[in-house]
């Protein structure tokens, strides 16, 4: 089973935050602040031992943390 990463992303009606998996079309949580969406996107990706990448209100992505077995993890 291939882990999904974890998307952090404003709707594309601007109103909320989204969380979301990998290609998935429908959100898995919609809240109205960034960090409240972060904190919810943490937790998924955490259990599901992926990625959470958080874009910015312009969509680029802005921040990525690894929850899964890294395979370059940084030395020190």
């Amino acid at each position: 089973m291939t882990k999904k990463n974890v998307h952090v992303v404003k709707s594309k009606s601007g109103e909320v935050w989204s969380v979301k998996t990998e290609n998935s079309q429908k959100a898995y949580r919609n809240v109205s602040t960034q960090q409240e969406a972060i904190e919810i996107g943490k937790n998924v990706a955490k259990s599901n031992g992926s990625e959470l990448l958080i874009h910015g209100v312009n969509g680029k992505i802005r921040e990525k943390n690894s929850y899964g077995d890294d395979k370059h993890p940084p030395i020190g």
